[in-house]
């Protein structure tokens, strides 16, 4: 491969000097020099091969869908220049749930957005039955966020990032779904408890530990209370009495 990026470049640069270094370093002469220099170029002719493998199998053109423009150094010329990776720019179709009166988050920002050159904005349509859009957002945010959505929220938005030469980057649709809000299973019946005073109480289920550990505690205090009881009767009883004759 001809082109490389200048990460890769920069790799390969490092490890070179380095051993380029650690052989200066140790002040051989000669014959043991030219051996070692020679060792050295085939290891790191190795390594360079390594680090383009590594490059063209996670970095060249990362993108699995719609247009990158990554910028690369040709080896001919060493230098840069904006590649092309063209791939098809549908990138597929997003279902999204979000209940009535909550937020709607649509993110349309992939993972190779911000390595690529010459992107613009995103553009959110929202897009109706009768195939007809409407713009509902453009800039630099990849989100759009819509506050306490409702049933007419639900439907097809499609997403579109634009790059300098005015072709799509990347188209992203969601399918919306609005669902019905969730019925509290607390009731808030209404209480008057004074002429024109409104008091709302929430009856909440009960809680099984906090009533049993309220009898275990009112069945301690009941027994405490019968035993005092019976001993202070048993020592009433038994006490001596005083002869009333004396």
């Amino acid at each position: 491969m001809k082109q490389k990026d200048e990460p890769t470049l920069q790799k390969a640069s490092w490890s070179f000097l380095m051993d380029l270094k650690r052989i200066t370093d140790t002040e051989v002469k000669g014959e043991l020099f030219v051996k070692e220099l020679f060792w050295m170029l085939h290891q790191q002719k190795e390594s360079f091969a390594n680090y383009s493998a590594q490059f063209l199998n996670e970095f060249y053109c990362p993108n699995k869908c719609g247009l990158m423009l990554q910028t690369l150094i040709w080896c001919n010329n060493c230098e840069k220049e904006v590649h092309a990776c063209r791939k098809s720019k549908d990138c597929g179709e997003r279902q999204v749930e979000v209940q009535q009166m909550q937020d709607m988050i649509l993110d349309c920002e992939l993972n190779w957005h911000r390595a690529s050159q010459g992107l613009t904005d995103y553009s959110f349509y929202r897009v109706w039955e009768n195939k007809t859009e409407t713009l509902v957002s453009k800039g630099k945010d990849p989100i759009l966020a819509k506050p306490m959505v409702g049933p007419e929220d639900a439907g097809t938005y499609r997403c579109e990032l634009g790059t300098v030469n005015n072709s799509p980057a990347t188209i992203i649709h969601f399918h919306v779904k609005v669902l019905p809000k969730t019925i509290q299973e607390e009731t808030m019946p209404l209480t008057i408890t004074a002429p024109g005073v409104i008091t709302t109480v929430l009856h909440q289920a009960p809680n099984t530990d906090k009533m049993l550990k309220r009898h275990l505690i009112w069945l301690l205090i009941s027994g405490v209370a019968v035993v005092t009881a019976g001993i202070a009767t048993v020592i009433f009883f038994l006490r001596p009495r005083k002869d009333p004759e004396s």
